[in-house]
């Protein structure tokens, strides 16, 4: 069967790097005797557009060029539809490329997509919203929050609002009902993660896959704050903490659940992220994964 393409590009110009991302699309792809459009992607993250066109004009892949929060829109938008979604990475973080092993570099991550190999990944519903890989609530949710209000993205931003937050951090109540259980702590972050990391390489969730069919939760309870940069930076590098039943780790600093669904009452309105965008929060969420939710372009 023909492969045909649609390459999404966010259309803001004038920068070098996308005038020469444009020119080696268009050179590889072309090399490559697949027929292919370019179209913009878009600030109200509407998409259902694509799934009439993909039907009457039998495209076979979704080439996404940009971050984890156009693919969180575009996936959510083409959920069950028969289609490959590619990567190449640009956004600020890129932790689903990452948790796939699709690397930054354009010329490799063109090659991934031209080898045509894709799986079938999980995702998730938090209300019923959609998360192609990973939901904050508290401390790293708050860090969403000020990094989108920032005129400039990138790591050194993302590292100055975590450091900036990092000092006025505080503890937010939660309920967790998990795996026939229910827990009451008090926790900086809780992580939902179908991805294994937040982005830029930085494991949370060290055991997380893609298609397993499970999601991991990651608490980080209430301690002194030294004590939780050693133990998150500990999480972060090996992932020592392993996934048990919610009774086994009731004096746990980092409790590790992995689950299909679960409920977290939330009634200091600890802030929200879904895939690393801000989002609002409440004061109840239920959430389940959707298991294999669309078919990703990835090396296998």
């Amino acid at each position: 069967m023909q492969r045909k393409f649609i390459y999404l590009i966010n259309p803001i110009s004038g920068t070098k790097n996308k005038e020469a991302l444009l020119k080696l699309i268009e050179k590889k792809t072309v090399l490559q005797k697949i027929p292919f459009q370019i179209l913009p992607t878009n600030k109200q993250g509407n998409y259902q557009y694509l799934v009439q066109k993909i039907a009457e004009e039998k495209i076979t892949d979704i080439i996404i060029c940009g971050g984890d929060g156009t693919i969180n829109q575009v996936a959510s938008a083409l959920l069950h539809v028969k289609i490959n979604i590619g990567i190449i990475p640009m956004g600020s973080g890129n932790g689903l490329a990452f948790a796939a092993g699709i690397k930054k570099n354009p010329y490799k991550a063109l090659d991934i997509i031209f080898a045509g190999k894709s799986m079938a990944i999980d995702s998730f519903y938090i209300n019923k919203k959609f998360s192609c890989m990973l939901c904050g609530l508290g401390f790293d949710a708050q860090v969403a929050h000020d990094f989108a209000q920032q005129p400039s993205r990138g790591l050194s931003t993302y590292i100055q609002q975590t450091v900036k937050n990092f000092f006025k951090a505080k503890a937010y109540p939660f309920t967790i009902e998990i795996n026939n259980s229910t827990l009451h702590t008090d926790a900086f972050f809780i992580s939902i993660a179908n991805s294994n990391q937040f982005g830029n390489h930085v494991t949370i969730a060290p055991k997380a896959s893609l298609s397993d069919g499970l999601l991991d939760i990651v608490v980080v309870n209430k301690m002194s704050k030294i004590k939780m940069i050693y133990t998150v930076l500990k999480q972060i590098r090996i992932g020592k903490v392993k996934a048990f039943a919610a009774t086994h780790q009731k004096n746990k600093p980092i409790r590790y659940f992995q689950t299909k669904k679960m409920i977290i009452h939330n009634p200091a309105l600890a802030p929200l992220h879904i895939d690393g965008d801000p989002a609002k929060t409440s004061k109840h969420f239920e959430i389940e994964v959707i298991e294999k939710a669309f078919r990703l372009l990835q090396p296998l």
